[in-house]
C-alpha cells in the first residue's frame, strides 16, 4: 500500500461531534469499555485503507455497531465484473451477521467525499437495522447523521407466514 498524506480529520484538533458512547463488549461478552461517534468514525477511516478500489479510486471504509455492543468493520472490495462489487457498509453488516449479530445501532461511514450508502446496502441494513443511526464524514471532517428510515422512507420486507 503506498503511502498517504495526513487527512484533515487526522490533522484535526477541533472536530468533537456529540459525546455519544456506546457500550463495547468482547467475544466472551465482558464489558469492554464504550465508544463514541468519533471513535467509530475513526475506525471506519482505517477499514477504508484497505479497500480494493483500482476501477474507481474510491475507497469506503465502514463501521457497525451492534446491539450487544460487538463492532464490525468493512471496506468496499471492488470487482472487474462491476455488478460484484461490495460496499463497505454490507461487508460490515455481512461480518456481523456472520458472528451471530442481527441488530444494530450505528453505521459509520468515511470516505473522501461524504457518501451515504447505496440503494443495496439501505434495504440490507433495513432488515438488521430499520433504526439505526448512519454518521459519515469525509476528509474536510464534514460530519452529518440521519436515520435510516429518512434515506430509505419505504424498505422492502417480505410478508413471512
Amino acid at each position: 500500500m503506498a503511502a498517504r498524506a495526513a487527512t484533515a480529520f487526522e490533522r484535526s484538533q477541533l472536530w468533537d461531534p456529540q459525546t455519544v458512547s456506546y457500550r463495547v463488549v468482547t467475544e466472551g461478552g465482558a464489558t469492554m469499555g464504550s465508544i463514541s461517534d468519533r471513535e467509530l468514525l475513526e475506525m471506519a477511516r482505517k477499514a477504508a485503507m484497505f479497500a480494493y478500489s483500482p476501477y474507481s479510486g474510491f475507497s469506503v471504509g465502514a463501521a457497525i455497531l451492534s446491539r450487544e455492543g460487538a463492532v464490525f468493520t468493512g471496506c468496499n472490495v471492488e470487482n472487474a465484473s462491476f455488478g460484484l462489487t461490495v460496499c463497505a457498509e454490507r461487508v460490515a453488516l455481512f461480518r456481523g451477521v456472520a458472528e451471530g449479530y442481527t441488530e444494530y445501532e450505528v453505521l459509520a461511514l468515511w470516505a473522501p467525499e461524504p457518501v451515504w450508502p447505496c440503494g443495496a446496502c439501505l434495504q440490507c441494513l433495513a432488515e438488521f437495522a430499520p433504526h439505526i443511526k448512519i454518521i459519515r464524514q469525509g476528509e474536510k471532517d464534514e460530519l452529518e447523521e440521519i436515520q435510516l428510515k429518512e434515506l430509505l422512507t419505504s424498505a422492502f420486507f417480505l410478508n413471512r407466514r
